[in-house]
């Protein structure tokens, strides 16, 4: 998601992992902890956002700092075995927990235009205001959320509300246009269709009538006729305009004056958020880098999870009790380094150690230069070179695995030998050290287009002695944005240009006797969008150049240890079917046409349908994905999303079907769909969506 807040992920990975857990009585654990399953916080144009709270018993007496998360995935069904985990056992550390839904979400009044407007923004400053009023509170506010949550936390911190002060941002973005789920390196992410596809679905999902009665109906209807197409509304910005600029932190890293913990994986989309942030960010501040993915820590997948709840409270703790727990004497990044594994689409836990860094940027990272030559990659310069061209397959990339990572099976990248086939390539000799990273490498080239548009994708790879080749870092790059994402300019046909490129940063230590090795291609599908014509690049070894962060290990980084994750309690479930999950790629061997599917029947990744017996819904969310393109033609890719979502509440079936599908000319980009809504067998709404939207440097 994927996702932002894949709510179905985490349900199901928390009954994989605390399945005994699920039937145990609430008061049995925590006689002191009182939950308000519902509440209205008023703002001043007269919306009502929702609520639902936990807090302890005597709080109206005894004054407790509060812990916010604000977002639109709904509290009452979508995130409620999250929410009760890690907020039962907050407030039982003598905080109040409020977790609220967005205008227009959930059980909120008003309606839900797009993501993080301002209008979110000031509706969180609201919030923070009345949280801080009201008798339970002690007037110190903190807000926590990850990806949406995470985001949206820091947006918030940089509009300084008095009462906000610390937050924890997980699996989030300071730049929304450069590191989110839209746009990489100036290309289109496919990944835009599907999060808009599943918005689309989420914001038609109506509120619960057992909480707000009679309008429940009215409100439903109106949410449907008034959504955005959301896919179409972000491929209308193709480059970073103010609508991306708005929401992005970076634009003024001097806006945040209150503390921030920011964390994320490897193994996620949104990792370079946290070494930028501790370089760039004033304030004090702490980076956490697991090998996880789009989770929390102590949900972490690929493992080792760590004991989140316990960290987040040493900082909760120091911030808003004015408590000292040693949370700031820690370093300022803590990181885990992986090691080798086989690559597939799914391993766990990773292997590999954790490592520290007191400060970031570090004086322990020192850079190491990789030159390029017709036989490979040195550690001398080259006196001459060569130009060598390259026009890959327009299916290359077929085993990139997701975007983002959510921790499930088949979703990271495999082994690179097929994509590496179709990609020019430059290997090192075999190390005969272990060489550790820890940062972002950076790839310098000298590189010419037949074509004024043109893509280019650039992989770091370790090669083991039996040849197989796993994917360490990676970065994609419209060339006309070689200079600026805000104003690209068209290639010059045959002129070469000196560009540079980050990869994605990373942590990883290469073992002796493998390989380095830099992987160039020319696309990769199904990631990124096609250019409208297929290019060929030309490259010239001589003025080519990789460096790589390459890290010194220490003595301190055998201090960093984490526990494992607290036993925490979630409301019991049943299940109802079980879930499957297929992927699947196919080669026309005649046509030289590839079709990529992804298919979850159930939950969006294969989890099972399960009730939530505590407040009576069922929840079952299908989705199908089929990517097709030719191996020769851009202007044939075509991208279909269909999915089924169903909510189950006493006699009442709610049932939302989509079709979405996305192609293109050298113009254009086409989106047509269809949004149908049911409640048992009457059809209550029906969206219907035909959008033609102008190529624009992509």
């Amino acid at each position: 998601m994927i996702s932002k807040n894949c709510f179905f992920k985490l349900l199901l990975h928390f009954l994989a992992i605390n399945f005994c857990l699920t039937n145990l009585n609430p008061l049995t654990l925590n006689q002191s902890i009182q939950v308000t399953e519902h509440l209205w916080i008023p703002l001043a144009d007269g919306t009502k956002l929702a609520a639902r709270m936990w807090a302890p018993v005597d709080a109206q007496s005894q004054p407790i700092p509060a812990i916010l998360e604000y977002i639109p995935y709904g509290k009452r069904y979508g995130t409620r075995c999250r929410d009760e985990s890690k907020y039962n056992w907050l407030a039982r550390k003598g905080y109040a927990c409020i977790r609220v839904d967005l205008r227009g979400s959930g059980e909120s009044s008003g309606l839900l235009k797009d993501e993080y407007l301002p209008i979110e923004q000031d509706d969180a400053l609201e919030v923070i205001n009345w949280i801080a009023q009201q008798p339970w509170c002690s007037g110190s506010v903190g807000m926590i959320g990850k990806s949406w949550g995470g985001f949206n936390a820091l947006q918030v911190a940089a509009r300084r509300p008095p009462a906000l002060k610390a937050i924890i941002s997980v699996c989030s973005t300071d730049d929304r246009y450069a590191d989110d789920i839209h746009y990489m390196g100036g290309c289109l992410l496919n990944d835009n269709l599907w999060w808009g596809a599943i918005m689309l679905a989420y914001q038609a999902r109506p509120a619960d009538k057992n909480l707000i009665g009679d309008e429940w109906y009215k409100q439903w209807i109106n949410r449907i006729e008034e959504m955005p197409f959301w896919p179409a509304l972000w491929l209308e910005h193709q480059r970073r305009d103010a609508y991306w600029k708005q929401g992005s932190i970076c634009e003024n890293w001097n806006d945040v004056t209150c503390p921030v913990f920011v964390i994320g994986g490897w193994n996620d989309a949104y990792s370079n958020t946290i070494p930028r942030m501790l370089e760039h960010l004033k304030v004090p501040r702490l980076g956490l880098i697991g090998p996880w993915a789009h989770l929390y820590p102590d949900d972490g997948v690929p493992g080792p999870a760590i004991d989140f709840l316990n960290e987040s409270c040493r900082w909760w703790d120091y911030w808003l009790k004015g408590i000292d727990t040693g949370i700031m004497k820690e370093p300022m990044l803590r990181a885990y380094i992986e090691e080798w594994s086989t690559p597939s689409g799914w391993r766990n836990p990773a292997p590999g150690r954790w490592v520290s860094e007191d400060v970031w940027p570090s004086q322990n990272i020192k850079k190491r230069t990789f030159y390029f030559s017709d036989y490979g990659l040195n550690l001398q310069p080259q006196t001459d070179g060569i130009e060598i061209s390259i026009k890959s397959p327009q299916w290359t990339g077929s085993d990139t695995g997701e975007w983002m990572g959510v921790g499930v099976a088949g979703d990271m990248p495999l082994d690179q030998r097929h994509d590496d086939g179709c990609s020019l390539t430059f290997d090192t000799a075999p190390l005969t050290d272990r060489l550790e990273v820890l940062g972002a490498p950076e790839l310098i080239l000298t590189i010419a287009s037949d074509t004024p548009l043109a893509q280019i994708c650039a992989r770091l790879c370790d090669v083991a002695p039996d040849g197989s080749s796993r994917r360490i870092s990676y970065q994609v790059l419209n060339l006309t944005h070689r200079d600026s994402h805000e104003n690209p300019e068209l290639l010059e046909p045959g002129r070469f240009y000196t560009i540079t490129i980050k990869l994605n940063d990373c942590g990883y230590a290469f073992e002796p006797k493998h390989r380095l090795r830099i992987a160039l291609s020319t696309a990769y599908w199904p990631l990124i969008w096609p250019s409208p014509e297929a290019a060929i690049l030309t490259l010239r070894t001589q003025e080519t150049t990789l460096t790589l962060p390459v890290r010194h290990p220490r003595p301190k980084d055998a201090l960093v240890r984490f526990e494992k994750p607290t036993s925490t309690y979630i409301p019991a479930v049943t299940k109802i079917a079980q879930g499957t999950m297929e992927r699947s790629v196919k080669f026309d061997l005649l046509t030289g046409k590839a079709t990529y599917v992804t298919h979850g029947q159930g939950g969006m990744f294969g989890e099972d349908v399960v009730r939530l017996d505590d407040v009576g819904i069922a929840l079952s969310h299908s989705l199908k994905r089929e990517l097709s393109i030719d191996k020769d033609d851009p202007l044939s890719a075509s991208y279909l999303l269909t999915q089924t979502y169903q909510m189950i509440q006493a006699k009442s079936t709610i049932t939302i079907t989509s079709n979405i599908k996305m192609s293109s000319s050298k113009t254009d980009f086409y989106l047509t769909g269809s949004l149908d809504i049911f409640e048992n067998e009457t059809q209550c709404a029906s969206r219907s969506f035909n959008r033609v939207i102008p190529r624009d440097f992509i």
